[in-house]
């Protein structure tokens, strides 16, 4: 190896070992000092990063380098998400704890995330596992159980067969399972809740707060809130002493009812129906099918129950039905059922043969294109509009008492009992007449118990020396088995980094003040309506609790997209797919890395193209961060995945391109080292002007940059104008075209604007430069010298013989005999010019040029 190669391996594991040594990175809160948060979303240790996480934390990183040279105290704290199920289903498997898996993960991981180069406080990792962690956590849920904030009871939960487990209601997607994708069933259990709704409507207000967040999870976050108002009506049941109550949001519909429908689980069923064989039958099939997010319209079905609703408005007798689009768990879960205006309602009932019944018309008025809808077959109310129809509908029901205003929240309580071993106790304790009630604050934390693996899940191992569960037991005390939700867990680590060696409460109240709200948040939006829901709650009830200040846990949050590839697959017998990895396939690509050709190496059987999908290990698709940075190092990756997409979009990973951003990383390397002698010698004879051409290229470069990264989050465009801006200094320097101190200013810059992406290298030539003394961690972000930038262009007014006949716009750069050169050839002015002389030309620079011109006849 050549002395002044570039040798990435080398030099990063030097600036690396200089970082942990020194603590570079590490924080005390300074109230005289302007602070900044940045903060990654807490990972799960499971096994090795992949390149989302990757892209992730560089990100955050490049974020946090930048503000650290605007002057500011940056904390950028990491740690582990470290309790869950992929943790206890692994030691099943292997016959080993979950806390051995969790801890060996953990070790691979904070290597490889030190092997990039990410700029973290160490000095405040947590492990959620530890009872350093969860103890705190344990304290508040007693806190919130003595607030009457927790509550248990037996309720219709989602349950998940293959991890045998509970799911609150936001980890049950479309049916499945968040986790593993599979079919969610509904079970009753006794389970413990947070009281969520109690907060929703401030939950949907705040929203407005949150200017610094993608629009997406602003409307994904309303709609899962799903505030609804409307009015609840209570309605009688013909020939039966019971009243059904019913949730509408359009009371001007209520002429149009053909049926009235009930959930599956209505209490109503096992009331009056409880002996028809024929609906319990019906029960028994369907009662376990997930609906909560039922969309498929044409797999409507239901039973009549044979019973009579009467109508709240004209008394007539409406069929009663029981069907699997009404939601047990919102609102009342009975509705009026209007096929005329709802096309649920109207799917079923052409499926049924019910009834339909139109009551809007669309009028035209005065031939204008605008309609107005009215009412028809609707009795008085006929020639209403919608609008009018539903004040004085409303009106009349609540006048006559048989209904009332009502809102309701499509977010219910969060569910945070799971039935694992995995997880942090929950520190209960029951008596013999079955209340519960929390062990004493003196008694946390309560361990999690040493356990064996037994028929596919863990059971707590007998300690006689535990003489806590020996007091409970000679008291007939039973302990809480479920463990928290771990969603409990990542739901406020991020007050407990801004202390996390306080040992007298859950949160150091000064420092959390200091350093919050977050400042950056980055993560991706699948979290948007689970994790950054829980995030705000959890942060609302800390401020409630004295422990906070601020409405909201985060100022600005960044979804980055997914990094995919090209995948491919073959067919097994059984049909199924078998994912295929690139070192089981010949590809062949063109020029442009696009996919013409693949097969599988030592096998015909056709390879099945499935485009580019995110990397996965369901897939087989990963590309391993290691791999990469050990051929190309860490600065190589961080560059392409800062450069190759806008940070929100989806990254197509591109092994081309890593090459590229290590060819450039070299390029410069080599080029500083063979400039190094010139930066003290002059080696410019080009005039003073063609200098100040190049600081103010130099300056704008910079201006750009800044406001790429500051204002508008684009990092790809600001690498985009640093590579642009090296090239040119490179090509003015072989030109000899550049001063040996503009040469040194130009390096110097490029070397700071490039130490938030490629810290590494920009270390090692910093001191090239500057001297081994000089440390770039240290050095402020360049200041733009908006008085040396050029601009670019002027207006110039063009006269002929001192009469105006056009005005240009023109490049600042151009000289006097060019300028007059595209005058003359000019479609509009050179007419002017034929058959004349040039006798005298006036020329105001950047303001007006005259020609004075004379006839050649």
């Amino acid at each position: 190896m050549k002395h002044n190669e570039y040798h990435h391996k080398k030099i990063e594991s030097m600036v690396q070992d200089h970082w942990m040594k020194k603590n570079t990175f590490s924080v005390i809160k300074d109230k005289k000092q302007e602070k900044f948060y940045c903060l990654p979303m807490l990972p799960y240790p499971s096994g090795k990063l992949h390149m989302g996480h990757v892209r992730n934390y560089t990100i955050c990183d490049v974020i946090s380098r930048y503000q650290r040279m605007l002057g500011k105290n940056v904390l950028h704290p990491i740690g582990w998400d470290a309790f869950g199920l992929p943790a206890e289903e692994t030691a099943i498997k292997n016959n080993i704890s979950p806390q051995e898996w969790t801890y060996k993960n953990i070790a691979i991981m904070k290597k490889q995330l030190i092997s990039l180069g990410f700029s973290y406080d160490w000095t405040r990792e947590i492990t959620t596992c530890t009872p350093e962690y969860y103890r705190w956590e344990q304290l508040f849920f007693i806190k919130l159980f003595k607030k009457k904030l927790v509550y248990r009871k037996k309720t219709l939960v989602n349950w998940c067969e293959f991890d045998q487990t509970v799911l609150a209601n936001e980890q049950a997607q479309k049916g499945l399972c968040w986790r593993c994708g599979s079919k969610i069933t509904l079970k009753k259990v006794s389970q413990w809740f947070i009281k969520i709704t109690e907060y929703a409507e401030e939950l949907l207000q705040d929203l407005q707060l949150l200017a610094e967040w993608p629009k997406e999870v602003i409307t994904m976050q309303k709609n899962w809130i799903g505030k609804s108002i409307g009015i609840n009506i209570t309605c009688k049941l013909y020939n039966k002493d019971y009243t059904l109550k019913i949730y509408t949001t359009q009371p001007e519909t209520i002429m149009g009812i053909t049926f009235f429908a009930i959930s599956i689980h209505h209490p109503l069923i096992s009331y009056l129906l409880k002996d028809d064989v024929q609906i319990n039958q019906f029960i028994k099939k369907n009662k376990d099918i997930k609906i909560a997010d039922f969309q498929n319209k044409n797999q409507t079905i239901g039973i009549n129950t044979n019973l009579f609703v009467l109508h709240p408005i004209t008394q007539k007798k409406i069929p009663l039905w029981i069907v699997n689009y009404v939601k047990h768990d919102y609102a009342t879960g009975a509705i009026m059922a209007v096929p005329g205006s709802n096309a649920t309602d109207y799917n079923f009932a052409k499926s049924n043969h019910i009834s339909t019944k139109q009551i809007f018309s669309k009028i035209n008025q005065d031939n204008q294109e605008k309609e107005k809808i009215k009412l028809v077959n609707s009795g008085k109310f006929n020639g209403l509009s919608k609008k009018k129809a539903r004040k004085v509908i409303s009106s009349i029901l609540i006048n006559q008492k048989i209904a009332k205003n009502a809102t309701f929240y499509k977010i219910k309580d969060w569910c945070i009992s799971r039935q694992r071993y995995w997880g942090a106790p929950i520190p209960v304790i029951k008596n013999k007449r079955g209340e519960w009630f929390p062990v004493s604050e003196a008694e946390l934390p309560i361990l999690l118990p040493k356990a064996i693996c037994k028929n596919q899940y863990f059971t707590s191992m007998p300690n006689k020396k535990n003489k806590l569960e020996k007091k409970i037991s000679q008291k007939l005390m039973t302990r809480e088995s479920d463990t928290f939700d771990t969603f409990m867990e990542s739901s406020w680590y991020y007050a407990r980094y801004t202390n996390p060696y306080w040992t007298t409460d859950i949160i150091d109240i000064e420092s959390a003040k200091y350093w919050l709200p977050v400042d950056q948040y980055v993560g991706g939006i699948e979290h948007a309506v689970m994790h950054l829901i829980y995030f705000r709650f959890y942060h609302k009830l800390l401020r409630d609790f004295g422990y906070l200040h601020s409405l909201e846990p985060v100022k600005k949050l960044i979804c980055q997209g997914m990094v995919i590839i090209d995948s491919f697959y073959t067919h097994n017998a059984d049909g199924s797919k078998k994912w295929l990895s690139l070192s089981e396939l010949k590809v062949t690509r063109n020029i442009h890395d696009k996919v013409i050709n693949v097969s599988k190496k030592n096998d015909s059987r056709k390879v099945v193209y499935a485009g580019k999908i995110k990397m996965s290990k369901s897939k087989n698709n990963g590309i391993d961060p290691t791999f990469i940075i050990n051929k190309y190092g860490a600065d190589t990756l961080r560059l392409f995945l800062m450069f190759a997409a806008p940070i929100n979009s989806d990254l197509e990973w591109n092994s081309q391109s890593i090459v590229g951003m290590y060819r450039f990383l070299t390029k410069i390397w080599n080029f500083v080292h063979s400039t190094n002698t010139d930066l003290s010698t002059k080696n410019c004879n080009s005039a003073k002007y063609s200098q100040s051409k190049i600081l103010s290229r130099l300056h704008k470069t910079i201006l750009i940059v800044t406001q790429d990264i500051e204002i508008k989050n684009s990092y790809n465009t600001a690498i985009a104008q640093i590579i642009k801006f090296f090239n040119y200094i490179v090509e003015k320097h072989a030109q000899k075209k550049i001063d040996a101190e503009v040469l040194k200013e130009s390096l110097e810059t490029i070397i700071k604007i490039m130490y938030p992406f490629t810290p590494h290298i920009c270390f090692v030539l910093w001191k090239k430069i500057k001297g081994n003394h000089q440390i770039i961690d240290t050095e402020p972000w360049p200041q733009v010298k908006k008085n040396l930038i050029i601009k670019n262009s002027c207006r110039l007014v063009v006269q002929i013989n001192g009469k105006k006949r056009n005005v240009i716009t023109i490049n600042n750069n151009l000289i006097k005999q060019e300028i007059i050169k595209f005058i003359v050839q000019a479609q509009e002015t050179k007419k002017y010019f034929q058959n004349m002389v040039i006798q005298k030309i006036i020329y105001i620079p950047k303001k007006i040029i005259n020609f004075v011109l004379y006839s050649d006849k």
